[in-house]
């Protein structure tokens, strides 16, 4: 009894301690998996903890538990709209870039290392996806919003390349038990079971969830829960068919998230914190499962591999695969910096282990080192070449309070409410005839804990508390109405998107005229949204610029591949 009540105090205090040191990392910029795992290396044999872990079986169910409760979180927060600009090259990127990284690196590790080519591979495979939700939080914490083509892109991706990667370390370990070197026919094969199995399942599984979830009359909270058991059902019986659950869970979670679903606010938060205490358990249990002292005497190598890994193997893949989509070169710089190494490649990095190869503990020894480096080098640096690449754009999300209104057939609706400040909008700019988006209505203005009436907009006031019933469409609007903007001077408004707004069909002739341009003849018949466009196989994002004879163009609205609006800054 005595054992079970101290084991259940060491283990709260241990959850305790590390979410705190998670709002501490936050405020310094640490990535939160380095610090979760330091915390469990200090709990460790060799650490201050003393803790013996060294379960290879159990640690791979935790790790593979956790990773599928991520993904379907990852899969669930991803919006549809970002797939207009970051489908197509993500899944470049987490498919034929996961293959390029994994083969340039493997190569090279085959011959720094003497190892046999399979072997290298196999090295390489383990370190073939990122963990770009390490990036996200980070991005987050240090109020940072990247242009949404660069943004999607990493968010699709990362969710994406975790079953390649997966797959491939698979197969090489199969193909090196078995003494074969007959890489084309087994990979073919294993890919299109692992992949189509998972991809059928997780449509299908998805949306009969939804389906299911619909059709359930239940307490609140108990939709989440159920959500939560149908991912995991989804995951286990497409793996137990030898296809790729993760990719399943992954697909099952962004139907989820993208459909109308009973209760979705209840499950997305649920589904937030679990994921977030699944990570934490996840980077705590890698940590104990290592021993420091191992890592020293492969210091070396990990470091040069780790190099090829940031410097030469990643740019290389993204280069190919957005050579397509012909990506600004800034944005081309970023997501290939930053795609950190993260749980994944710890958690396949067992996977030889399991498999009793030969070399398999110095695989994981180098991978360990190898996200440690990724997380400290990489990681840390996150905000700042985002920063000194120009990527960033003003922020459009904010933390208000936010409440789904579930109403059987009807429309969709959330009720939102908003803590006036004095540099808040509609006050600074004092906005007297206010007109509010169609879709939004007045519901309640609180001043010194009284409901007001009546509900005059004319009459806010600093600390007034508003509260109105919105369509989700409008959200944006009304942030930009009545959020005050803690951010800096360069991503303002009238810093960032110039001194004047125009039309996207606004012509370019007429532009030209107006400032005295001297502008090439074949643009002078073109809109701005076909100026912006032209010469783009990428979509237009706002922040996308054009520079032009003394003044620049900045894209400030999209709708559907169109540019709607057009900043316009003057050469100084």
């Amino acid at each position: 009894m005595d054992l079970t009540n101290q084991i259940i105090l060491v283990g709260g205090l241990v959850l305790l301690l590390s979410i705190l040191a998670g709002v501490i990392s936050n405020r310094v910029g640490a990535p939160l998996l380095l610090v979760f795992l330091v915390i469990g290396m200090l709990l460790g044999e060799q650490g201050p903890g003393g803790i013996q872990f060294d379960d290879v079986q159990l640690a791979h169910l935790i790790g593979s538990l956790a990773l599928a409760i991520i993904l379907f979180d990852g899969g669930m927060s991803t919006p549809f709209k970002n797939f207009r600009v970051g489908l197509k090259p993500a899944i470049g990127l987490a498919t034929v870039g996961v293959v390029i990284t994994a083969a340039i690196t493997g190569i090279f590790a085959a011959w720094w290392l003497g190892l046999h080519w399979l072997e290298g591979l196999l090295l390489g495979a383990i370190v073939g996806s990122t963990d770009a939700a390490a990036v996200f939080s980070l991005l987050r914490s240090r109020g940072l919003e990247l242009k949404q083509r660069v943004g999607a892109t990493l968010e699709i991706e990362s969710g994406s390349n975790d079953p390649m990667a997966i797959f491939l370390t698979i197969v090489l370990i199969e193909l090196i038990l078995a003494g074969s070197d007959n890489l084309g026919w087994v990979m073919l094969w294993e890919f299109v079971r692992q992949m189509g199995l998972g991809g059928l399942i997780g449509i299908l599984g998805g949306l009969g969830l939804v389906w299911l979830v619909n059709r359930l009359e239940m307490p609140p909270g108990l939709y989440a829960l159920a959500v939560m058991a149908g991912g995991l059902v989804i995951f286990g019986v497409t793996a137990v068919l030898q296809g790729s659950g993760f990719l399943a869970i992954y697909l099952a979670g962004l139907i989820v998230g993208n459909r109308p679903v009973q209760s979705s606010q209840n499950i997305k938060r649920f589904h937030d914190g679990f994921a977030s205490l699944s990570q934490i358990g996840m980077f705590l249990m890698l940590g104990l499962l290592v021993t420091p002292s191992e890592l020293l005497p492969v210091a070396v190598d990990a470091l040069i591999f780790a190099a090829v890994l940031m410097l030469v193997a990643r740019p290389i893949a993204v280069w190919l695969c957005l050579l397509p989509f012909r990506f600004p070169w800034r944005e081309q710089v970023y997501i290939g910096w930053v795609g950190l190494r993260g749980a994944v490649p710890i958690i396949l990095a067992l996977f030889p282990l399991l498999a009793g190869l030969e070399q398999a503990q110095m695989y994981f020894n180098i991978v360990f080192f190898v996200v440690l480096l990724s997380l400290l080098i990489q990681g840390w640096t996150v905000a700042s070449s985002a920063r000194w690449l120009k990527l960033e754009v003003p922020p459009t999300t904010h933390l208000v309070q936010r409440v789904e209104l579930d109403i059987p057939g009807q429309r969709e609706l959330e009720l939102v409410g908003y803590r006036l400040a004095e540099d808040t909008p509609v006050l600074r700019e004092r906005l007297h005839q206010l007109a509010l988006p169609k879709g939004a209505r007045v519901v309640a203005i609180l001043r010194f804990e009284q409901l007001l009436d009546p509900l005059d907009l004319r009459d806010l006031r600093p600390g007034d508390y508003l509260y109105l019933l919105a369509e989700p469409s409008v959200l944006t609007s009304l942030d930009r109405l009545f959020v005050a903007r803690a951010t800096p001077e360069r991503l303002s408004d009238l810093a960032f998107f110039g001194e004047f707004v125009l039309n996207g069909e606004a012509r370019v002739g007429d532009l030209a005229t107006a400032y005295g341009l001297a502008l090439p003849a074949d643009t002078l018949t073109l809109t701005l949204d076909q100026l912006v466009r032209r010469g783009r196989h990428a979509h237009p994002v706002v922040g996308d610029r054009v520079q032009l004879d003394g003044i620049e163009l900045v894209v400030r609205e999209v709708n559907e591949d169109r540019v709607t609006k057009v900043g316009l800054k003057l050469s100084r």
